[in-house]
């Protein structure tokens, strides 16, 4: 049962952090122009759906 729990943690842990680092990447995206952003298929607009942050961890 132990081993469980520290899974499920350990699981909870990457899972916000890989949250954190989608919403950075989104923030840095939506510094390029709207063209960049169409050329690698993605738009202004899916980006602030998705969730932006300028911040760092």
């Amino acid at each position: 049962m132990a081993n469980s729990i520290f899974r499920n943690a350990f699981q909870r842990l990457v899972a916000a952090r890989e949250l954190q680092a989608s919403r950075y990447v989104n923030g840095a995206l939506m510094s390029l122009d709207d063209e960049t952003l169409k050329s690698m298929g993605t738009s202004r607009e899916e980006l602030r759906r998705k969730g932006a942050r300028a911040t760092a961890f």
